[in-house]
């Protein structure tokens, strides 16, 4: 990791002294510190207030014992989180993941990196994030339905549509998302519909929720390449991942002209030089619930399947890591870069290593952070909390259009602040800038709280 400001050395020493352990929590948060070193030198008040110190500190933290009876009649334990990191800007706003591999240091991480980027979306929400280390893949949806039943008859005590606002992540859709609010709903006494996003379109849900964390993606590189003169045309793709994000930054691509010629899952990846076949794949993934070896097998001589090493080894022009957490390291930053690669964009939350980052730094590929360029996700969660309130529905048109608007915004944010701090075309530093300064300046108006 890069060495950071004088100033903020004693806040990230403080935040490894209070979170041992944390890997993830403690990466995030010196990827942020790492680019406020011009932001103390020009507002020293952020300093002498401890906005820094502060905002790196969760609101609050809950921890909760999720039992639950599975279809063989035994009770089963898992464990629940929700990490309301930041309320400055609004109610906390983040998903819900359901993975083996949440813990608490797991939450802390996604939560943080909510709050900034929540903030970069201009929307009235804060940052926050949960789960479970519940895994819903091998579960039956009767044990899925009381995993969640359980899962919100403890989590509905913290959460309102003006105090915290969950969606969905990792292994939560909308089968997921129905159980919640169903329990939700039940303990309530109350059809709150503003209190979940990424619900089903015909109780309240969004249009373009689904598809918007793929999409915003991918129009966040749209207008990479429009500062170049460039576009999607004849593009060659690698997108990581199969799930929702992938399925539909891939969709997105090949409208816009591109052509997407690999994606992976924890078996491998495939490798479809002629561009992934998205029925086929949607097919496979969303209603088999299959693996990518079933795609490759379908494919016959058309698509091969590689069960080892990385998928970015595939050459490309472009790469967008969609599956995870810390997926692409420095070695398959060169790997890219030696394969001519010269826009990268984090469809997952910080899904490229340090490492990685600044291999593309040094490399001059522009590299879009996931705080900015997977916000269409969160960004469209705030537009489903419109319509709730004001018990509305928008086309898919119109929602869409919204959330090409908004990512624009994002992307110009980012230029613009980089531009006026000393880092031009620096996306990850005018990101975190940004974000980091619209929270900031909250938490000043609003006091010592």
């Amino acid at each position: 990791m890069s060495v950071l400001d004088e100033k903020l050395i004693p806040v990230y020493e403080e935040v490894l002294r209070r979170n041992p352990g944390e890997q993830e929590f403690h990466q995030a948060v010196h990827e942020v510190l790492d680019s406020l070193g011009p932001v103390v030198g020009k507002h020293p008040e952020y300093a002498d207030a401890e906005v820094i110190r502060r905002i790196c500190e969760p609101e609050r933290q809950i921890i909760f014992r999720v039992p639950w009876v599975d279809d063989q009649g035994r009770v089963q334990i898992n464990r629940g989180f929700r990490v309301e990191f930041n309320s400055s800007l609004g109610p906390y706003k983040g998903g819900l993941r359901f993975h083996p591999s949440v813990y608490l240091g797991i939450v802390k991480f996604l939560g943080f990196e909510q709050i900034f980027k929540n903030a970069l979306t201009g929307m009235p929400i804060g940052g926050g994030k949960g789960g479970s280390d519940f895994d819903p893949k091998g579960h039956s949806d009767r044990e899925v339905m009381r995993f969640c039943q359980s899962f919100m008859t403890e989590l509905y005590r913290h959460i309102g549509e003006y105090t915290d606002v969950p969606a969905g992540d990792i292994g939560v859709g909308g089968r997921e998302i129905g159980y919640l609010f169903g329990q939700y709903k039940r303990i309530t006494n109350r059809y709150e519909s503003g209190v979940l996003t990424g619900k089903g379109f015909t109780w309240g849900g969004s249009q373009v929720r689904t598809e918007a964390t793929g999409y915003g993606t991918v129009f966040f590189v749209r207008e990479i390449l429009a500062t170049r003169g460039e576009d999607f045309a004849d593009r060659s793709v690698v997108v990581s991942g199969s799930g929702n994000v992938a399925i539909y930054a891939i969709q997105k691509v090949q409208q816009f002209g591109g052509r997407v010629i690999a994606c992976s899952d924890s078996g491998g990846y495939v490798v479809d030089e002629n561009g992934i076949d998205l029925e086929l794949l949607r097919e496979v993934k969303e209603v088999r619930r299959g693996r990518l070896t079933e795609y490759a097998d379908l494919r016959g001589d058309k698509a091969r399947h590689i069960n080892d090493g990385s998928i970015w080894s595939v050459p490309c022009d472009i790469a967008l890591p969609c599956a995870t957490q810390n997926e692409l390291n420095g070695r398959d930053a060169d790997t890219l870069i030696k394969n001519g690669c010269s826009v990268v964009a984090e469809g997952a939350n910080m899904p490229c290593t340090p490492e990685a980052v600044k291999a593309f730094s040094a490399a001059k590929v522009a590299f879009a952070p996931g705080k900015a360029a997977n916000a269409g996700g969160v960004a469209t969660s705030a537009l489903e909390m419109q319509q709730n309130a004001s018990r509305d529905s928008w086309s898919f048109e119109h929602t869409q259009e919204r959330l090409a608007d908004i990512m624009r915004n994002i992307h110009d944010r980012c230029l613009t602040t980089a531009e006026e701090y000393g880092v031009p075309g620096n996306y990850a530093a005018g990101a975190n800038i940004s974000g980091f300064t619209q929270v900031a300046d909250a938490m000043l108006a609003l006091g010592v709280i």
